[in-house]
C-alpha cells in the first residue's frame, strides 16, 4: 500500500503543490489582515492546506485518468503510472474519491459559503481536463481553476468578497495560464497529430511564447496592483520585484528552437516565484507591519 501511494504521488507530481499551495496561504493571510485585523488561526491554516491537497490531488488523478489512452501514445507520457500499468483505473478512482471527500471535509470546517462555493471547484476540476479535446483556450481553463486557491484562501477564512482578492485570483490565473502554454510546448507535434487543442498547437511554438509573454506581462501588473491594493510596504514591492524577474528570465530559458530547459522554468522558476513571494507577505506584515 504504500508502494503504491509513493506511485500515486509521483503521478501527480505532489511537489507541484509548490505552485499554488503558498497563494492559498497568501490569500487567507491578506484576507484576515485587510477585513478582519487579524492572522489566520492555525487550525484555518490546516484545514486550508487539508483542502488543496484533497483539491489537487483529486483534480491530477483525474487528468491522468480521463487521459490514460492519450498518455499512452504519446513518447513523452507513455511511461506515467496509468498507461505503463504501475496502477490500476480503480486505484486512482478510489483515491480520486477520497480525495474529494477530504477536499469536503476540510471546506465543511471552514467559512460557510467556501463549501456552497465548492460544487463550482469541482466542475472546473472536472471540466479541465477535457478542455483540451475542444479548445485551445484549456490553459486558461486551468489557470482559473487552480487560479481559484487564493481565492478560496480568502474566502474561506473571511466569508467575504474583495476587489485585492478578485486581483490576487486573475493574477494568479493568468501566471499559471502561461506557464502551462511553455510546458506545453513539449507536445506540439503530438498534439497536431492527434488533433488536440493547445496554443502551441494552434499558434506554433513561437507564436505561443509570444502569448505567454504578455499573459505574464499582465501578471507582473497585477502583483504590482496588490501593492496599491493593499496595506503592504515596500518589502511586499520588493519580493514582487524579485518574482517578476523570475518570471521573465524563464522566457529567456525557453527559446523556440531550444525547448530544453522547459522543465527548468517549469518547475524551477515558477517554483520559486510563488515560495519567494509568499515569504515577502510574511516578513512584510510580522515584521514590518509587527501582526
Amino acid at each position: 500500500m504504500i508502494r503504491k501511494l509513493r506511485i500515486i504521488l509521483e503521478m501527480i507530481k505532489f511537489e507541484h503543490t509548490v505552485f499554488a499551495l503558498p497563494f492559498a496561504f497568501m490569500g487567507a493571510i491578506l484576507g484576515t489582515v485587510m477585513m478582519e485585523q487579524r492572522l489566520p488561526s492555525w487550525s484555518e491554516i490546516g484545514w486550508i492546506t487539508l483542502a488543496m491537497f484533497g483539491a489537487r490531488s483529486a483534480a491530477m488523478s483525474l487528468n491522468r485518468l480521463i487521459d490514460k489512452a492519450i498518455d499512452l501514445r504519446n513518447p513523452r507520457t507513455v511511461k506515467r503510472a496509468l498507461p505503463a500499468g504501475l496502477l490500476k483505473s480503480a486505484e486512482v478512482l478510489l483515491f480520486i474519491i477520497v480525495s474529494f471527500v477530504l477536499l469536503f471535509v476540510a471546506t465543511a470546517n471552514l467559512a460557510p459559503i467556501a463549501l456552497k462555493l465548492m460544487p463550482i471547484a469541482v466542475a472546473l476540476l472536472v471540466l479541465y481536463s477535457y478542455t483540451k479535446r475542444f479548445t485551445w483556450l484549456c490553459h486558461l481553463v486551468l489557470g482559473f481553476t487552480i487560479g481559484l486557491s487564493p481565492l478560496g484562501g480568502w474566502v474561506a477564512v473571511t466569508g467575504q468578497f474583495d476587489p485585492a482578492a478578485w486581483i490576487l485570483y486573475i493574477t494568479v490565473a493568468l501566471w499559471i495560464a502561461g506557464f502551462d502554454i511553455i510546458y506545453a510546448t513539449q507536445d506540439f507535434e503530438y498534439d497536431r497529430g492527434e488533433g488536440l487543442h493547445s496554443i502551441p498547437a494552434r499558434f506554433g511554438i513561437a507564436g505561443a511564447l509570444w502569448i505567454a509573454r504578455g499573459l505574464h506581462v499582465v501578471t507582473a501588473i497585477g502583483f504590482i496592483t496588490l501593492f496599491w491594493l493593499t496595506d503592504l510596504s515596500w518589502m511586499y514591492l520588493v519580493g514582487t520585484l524579485i518574482s517578476i524577474s523570475l518570471l521573465f528570465y524563464q522566457h529567456y530559458l525557453v527559446r523556440p528552437n531550444d525547448l530544453s530547459r522547459v522543465q527548468t522554468a517549469f518547475f524551477g522558476m515558477n517554483g520559486t516565484l510563488s515560495v519567494v513571494l509568499f515569504l515577502f507577505v510574511i516578513v512584510d506584515l510580522l515584521v514590518i507591519h509587527k501582526w
